[in-house]
């Protein structure tokens, strides 16, 4: 039930942690360039580990949910984050620019969007990050693609992960975010600090509407 920080860095393939570098999100247009052939990497070794790593998270997981599946969610010693992540996710290549992901953004209503290269995820850039870059560089930065721009460092984690020690990895961090990819290097939710203050006020069960 891993968490990993990908330091600031340009938006590559690379920037996702190493175990998940070989996976590719999906029907994503982007560049059909090769990727560069890792000789330390062993297919078969690689696969069984992860499909043991697999199997642990799982069996962990159910043994947790027997025990832990009683009392508010919020108040719970083991809360995986697959009970707190909205699976909704929107994507752009790394080719698109500013102004291209604030539209993305507002068309769909959210804060966050994962960026690809070469269709690996190489970053999650959210609103208030591009309202800074454009303030520092101006608004004629909307036209700049993340390709030539250093990417803030993100959070991943499985769906596994226990929602609290992630709560407290986002707060050392000071990141609003966490990116949750499954055991395959597919991405299958986000977490935001939205998600956690919406568990602690539906936990109130006062049921007011704000």
């Amino acid at each position: 039930m891993p968490i990993f920080v990908s330091e600031p860095g340009r938006p590559q393939g690379t920037r996702l942690p190493e175990v998940f570098r070989g996976s590719r999100v999906g029907a994503i247009n982007g560049s059909s360039e090769s990727h560069r052939i890792d000789p330390k990497y062993n297919a078969s070794t690689d696969a069984a580990l992860l499909n043991a790593q697999q199997a642990t998270a799982k069996r962990a997981f159910e043994e947790y949910s027997e025990t832990m599946d009683s009392g508010p969610e919020s108040e719970r010693a083991y809360l995986p984050v697959s009970r707190l992540c909205t699976p909704a996710l929107f994507t752009l290549p790394a080719s698109a620019t500013m102004a291209d992901a604030m539209q993305e953004m507002d068309q769909h209503g959210v804060h966050h969007l994962v960026i690809l290269a070469e269709e690996v995820v190489a970053g999650l850039v959210d609103w208030r990050w591009i309202l800074e870059w454009l303030q520092v560089h101006g608004i004629a930065a909307q036209s700049d693609s993340f390709t030539h721009i250093e990417l803030p460092a993100f959070l991943t984690a499985t769906p596994e992960t226990d929602a609290h020690k992630l709560a407290r990895h986002m707060l050392a961090h000071r990141l609003n975010a966490a990116l949750v990819i499954d055991l395959q290097g597919q991405p299958s939710g986000i977490v935001t600090s939205t998600d956690y203050l919406r568990l602690y006020a539906d936990a109130s069960g006062k049921g007011e509407s704000v």
